[in-house]
Formats: C-alpha cells, structure tokens, sequence
C-alpha cells in the first residue's frame, strides 16, 4: 500500500504544474490531507476517493471544469495553516477540502476567518471545538464529529456484553479527548465505571509502559489510537501476552489497522466499535458507493472497502459538487449563493441523508459494528446497529453539553454521568 501511495504522490507532484494555469470555466479544489504520520495510509484513501467523487461527477460540477490540487500535511496545525495559505496565495484555489486530523481542523477553522471570500469542506477531522467553538462562517463539516461517533458503543457494551468496568487507553490530542467523550457519556450513563484514563501522544510507537500499568481487574479496554498508533499497541499488546476484552474507538477497527500485516490485529476479533459507516452495511447506497470504489483502483492500490478517512473526502467532495450544482457554478460575491447551498442541503451520501445545524455541524448516523474473522484469513466489521439523527449534543440539551465542559484528559466527569 505505502508503494502504491508513494507512486500516487509523485504522479500527482508532475501533474500540479499544469493545473496551476486555471482558465476561466474551471473550478479548482484545494486537497488537503495527511501524507505523513499515523494516517498517511488514511490520507492515501483519501486522496483516491475524491478522485472518484470528480469521476464520477464527470470532471464537472455546475458547469465547471474541476481541477485539484493536493497540499500535503503531517497531521500538525502549523503544517497545515502553511499548506493552507499556499493552496489559496499561490495555487488559487477556490475550495478546499481537509483537513484530515482533529487538531488540524481545529487550526483550518481560524484559518477559514482569515479567507472569508472562499470555502472550506472538512475532510475528516472530527474534534468537537472545530464547530462548537466559535465557529467559522465558511467552514463547512459534513461528517460528525468525534463524539458523534462514539454515541451508542457505551450502552452497548453494558447491555449486550455486560461489559461495567473499564480503563482506557486514548491519543492524547482534539480528536481523542473528543472520540473518548462520545464512549463515555453514553457508558457512564448507562452505569459503567472508568476506574483509570491513560493518555498517549499521537505518533506513539513505545506501549510497553502503558500495557504494563493496565489494571487486571477490568471487563475490557477502551483504545482509542488509531492507523500506525493502533498496529504499534496491537503488536506489544499480544507479544505482552494480554488478553483482557477490547473496546475499539472509531479509528482503532477502520480499513488501515484492519489490513495491516501481521497477526497482532488479531486480538481485534470480538472488539464492538462505533463510527459513520458499516463495511457491510446492506444499503444499496454504501453498497453501490463501495463497488464504485472497488471498479475505479485496482486491488493492490486500494483498501477492500473505503477507510472510514476515505469516505470522509468522498462525501466532502460530494457537498462541493452538489452545492456549485445547486447554483450554476456561482462562486461570485464572495462565494454566497454556494455557501447557502451549503448550509441548507441535505445531501445523499453512502452514509444516508446528512444535513447541517447552524454551526455547519452535520447531524446523521452512527453504526455499531463488532470485528470479525471473515473466514479467509481477514478480518472485518460486522454490523450491529444503527442510530439515525444523532446531533452534536449527543442528545442533550444545549446547556447540559455545554455544563459537562469542553473534551479533555478529565472531561466528562463519569461518576456525574453515572450517578445523575
């Protein structure tokens, strides 16, 4: 995969010179996605996926020719503003579709203040201050947020697997505060335990000291790391010889720890999950979308089913095409009419319908899924449930979210949430 990458890249890297002279009648988007760190491998399925949202528009989108530029990142805010402001001052670019990661979203979202006449799609990032926190006007997200994304596994590992007590192992940044928030408000609140938090740095490739300070007396682990983070911890895990039930946050089960070499993943088997989207998710939608996928790269150069970071740009691209059909590839007076279509859209996605709140927040589904061995020697994500309409308050009141505080080490208070 990290060849086929590679090659994807350079490929790219000779065709951008020729993109930079933007004629009239075209429209250029701006790509902007980790291609190094944890989620480079994410960042590729990006990448492809975008490519086939254009593919499949035809190259077009309200009369526009699209072309693209891709502004690769490491997953850091500052690399990301940089990446950013060349995209807009020397590519010019119109939209731009990223970031990819939690804090990186964050950084793009103070950034969008300062570019006020063009458009920013989120491609995947998902903490929650990206939108709930003084939000920017032209900052659009399409996909829930980390928290979102984590409603419903609480309750189900208590009432389906009996699972009350657990210690969790989360990334110690915006995205993991905010995934680990979603676990436990639903957890705690349906009577579960945290008896011990332990937090990790994005990038980690050293579990030794964090596996051996696990408690014993638990019914499971909540990790909430994912892409290179995830194999690295699977990998000491088992040479540890633990075995104690795992919870998966949303990027511990996704396509890149799923097809990653070696047998370490395979302590995954068993592991409930939550997230926008179930691999065998029998709409014909998602199954049409995954087939479409499947046809357009070959097998060597592709996941067998879009990574949950490649369906994040596919439905990023899909908002911007949809929205500059809505009004005629009218991108004047500072990009008004398109930003309206924007924020009062419902777009169909191979997730089901997605719509925004007035902080450009989507509201749509979470899907609880268990890994599986799919019996040839892979391993897959099974679908369990579905919860449709799941907003950015988890459900609550605006003043009872906004009480629990903003997501961190020690956010939200699980004793509160238990014994409320």
């Amino acid at each position: 995969m990290k060849k086929a990458f590679t090659a994807s890249v350079s490929a790219l890297a000779l065709w951008l010179p020729a993109m930079a002279m933007a004629q009239d009648g075209t429209v250029k988007f701006g790509i902007l996605v980790a291609t190094e760190g944890a989620f480079a491998e994410g960042g590729a399925d990006g990448i492809r996926n975008v490519e086939l949202a254009i593919q499949q528009a035809g190259g077009t989108a309200g009369g526009l020719t699209i072309e693209t530029v891709v502004a690769p990142t490491d997953t850091t805010p500052d690399t990301t503003v940089r990446q950013a402001r060349k995209l807009i001052e020397q590519d010019g670019v119109d939209i731009i579709l990223g970031p990819l990661s939690g804090s990186e979203g964050i950084a793009m979202r103070d950034y969008a203040k300062t570019i006020p006449d063009k458009t920013v799609i989120n491609g995947i990032s998902g903490a929650l201050e990206t939108t709930w926190v003084d939000p920017a006007e032209n900052f659009f997200r399409f996909n829930l947020d980390g928290a979102q994304w984590g409603a419903g596994l609480g309750s189900y590992v208590v009432n389906e697997k009996g699972w009350t007590k657990v210690a969790t192992v989360a990334a110690d940044y915006s995205f993991g505060y905010t995934n680990f928030l979603g676990f436990a408000v639903d957890f705690c609140s349906a009577g579960g335990d945290i008896v011990e938090r332990f937090w990790v740095p994005l990038g980690s490739s050293d579990f030794g000291g964090v596996i051996a300070s696990l408690p014993d007396d638990v019914d499971a682990i909540y990790l909430g790391v994912g892409g290179t983070d995830a194999i690295n911890f699977l990998n000491q895990y088992s040479q540890a010889g633990a075995d104690t039930n795992l919870i998966g946050g949303t990027i511990m089960a996704d396509q890149t720890v799923l097809t990653s070499r070696g047998r370490a993943k395979e302590a995954l088997i068993g592991t409930p999950t939550s997230g926008p989207l179930a691999d065998d998710n029998p709409d014909p939608a998602w199954q049409e979308y995954v087939k479409a996928y499947q046809d357009a790269f070959p097998e060597g150069e592709r996941f067998p089913s879009p990574s949950l970071f490649g369906v994040g740009y596919y439905v990023a691209a899909l908002a911007a095409i949809e929205g500059l059909n809505e009004v005629d590839g009218d991108l004047s007076d500072g990009q008004a009419a398109f930003k309206n279509a924007l924020s009062t859209m419902t777009l169909e996605t191979p997730l089901g319908p997605v719509h925004l709140n007035e902080n450009r927040q989507a509201t749509g589904s979470v899907f609880i899924n268990e890994v599986v061995d799919d019996g040839q020697g892979a391993l897959r994500n099974e679908f369990k449930s579905r919860t449709d309409n799941v907003n950015q308050t988890l459900g609550l009141s605006e003043e009872e979210f906004r009480a629990m505080g903003l997501p961190s080490r020690d956010t939200p208070d699980c004793a509160a949430l238990r014994d409320g």
